[in-house]
């Protein structure tokens, strides 16, 4: 009898951490594959969560989330999409970059991707079609790259008699130099103006591009829409101020640190998206089931004290359409 329960006592003591560890092993994994680095991330990382958490999943509780990031070094993504592959990941979020994403297409066709982009995900062949994705691909689309001409118009309505404006991309990027190049070409010819493409792609250049922009004689910046320059809207404010420059990038931070305009997709609904479908396939929908969504939502941001400090004249109108005005 006491030998009897000795060994239920035993069992007792050996079965409960098998049991406790047989249900964490039963917790989904989704694989998060950043461009950048989780300081650089925050906002985005907050904002997927909140949506996978409006399905359920809960991190640490309900799902268990692997990062992996790249540190704004693109040439590292592959080997981190193969690592969340030999992990066995159940579903892998590629937020932020159409670099990211297809990066996890060529490492698996069979396990679920969710990305989040600024760029047409037909054009880059992510998916065959938004309605129609087919495979094992679907996700979000902002409107951040595509919206270059209509920062060029806020701009040209804003210094009108500026006949030089200055483009700076990231050359690492190709998709989205080329992107930028195409949309805003165009409507540069057509508004009479000249442009210089200046290049950087680590921070030590960016002091040497807007370093560059008083002999270039340029009266106005437009950064182009790109992950790297996006998680890095304070230094690029803070080199904008520096050398009193007009400038617009696309997200809301570049503004509130003392740029000029801000103007593009709110990236905290488009991660939130992502999570949202990331939360659903986990639940067992199927991602060719799933049509590309797409953030509509535009903000437009002014910092007025920086106009002023500029010596801009914002008119009421244009500080009407804006979503946020910065006093």
């Amino acid at each position: 009898m006491r030998r009897r329960k000795f060994i239920a006592g035993l069992g007792g003591v050996v079965v409960l951490p098998l049991v406790a560890q047989a249900q964490q092993t039963a917790m989904p994994i989704v694989g998060y594959l950043g461009s950048e680095s989780p300081e650089r991330f925050g906002i985005r990382v907050g904002a997927f969560q909140q949506g996978l958490s409006a399905m359920g999943y809960d991190e640490g509780r309900s799902v268990i989330i692997e990062y992996r990031w790249a540190g704004g070094q693109m040439d590292r993504l592959p080997a981190l999409a193969a690592d969340l592959v030999q992990r066995r990941v159940d579903v892998i979020s590629a937020p932020g970059s159409v670099i990211a994403a297809l990066a996890a297409k060529a490492a698996t066709t069979t396990i679920p991707i969710v990305f989040e982009t600024g760029l047409d995900p037909v054009a880059t062949k992510l998916v065959r079609s938004l309605n129609r994705p087919e495979g094992n691909v679907t996700g979000i689309t902002s409107l951040n790259v595509e919206v270059g001409p209509k920062r060029l118009e806020l701009l040209h309505e804003l210094l009108p008699s500026v006949k030089k404006i200055a483009v700076l991309v990231n050359p690492t990027n190709q998709l989205n130099t080329e992107t930028t190049r195409k949309d805003l070409d165009g409507p540069s010819r057509a508004l009479g103006l000249e442009f210089h493409y200046l290049n950087a792609s680590t921070e030590r250049e960016f002091e040497t591009a807007f370093a560059s922009l008083a002999q270039l004689q340029v009266g106005a910046l437009i950064i182009a829409g790109d992950i790297f320059f996006h998680s890095r809207a304070q230094q690029l404010a803070a080199q904008s101020l520096k050398y009193a420059v007009p400038a617009v990038l696309a997200v809301r931070e570049f503004a509130v640190a003392g740029g000029l305009i801000s103007y593009g997709g709110d990236i905290s609904e488009s991660h939130r998206q992502a999570g949202t479908y990331t939360g659903r396939i986990l639940k067992g929908e199927k991602p060719a089931d799933l049509p590309v969504q797409q953030v509509t939502k535009l903000q437009l941001v002014i910092n007025l004290r920086t106009a002023k400090a500029l010596g801009i004249a914002v008119s009421l109108p244009l500080l009407g359409r804006a979503d946020e005005v910065i006093e």
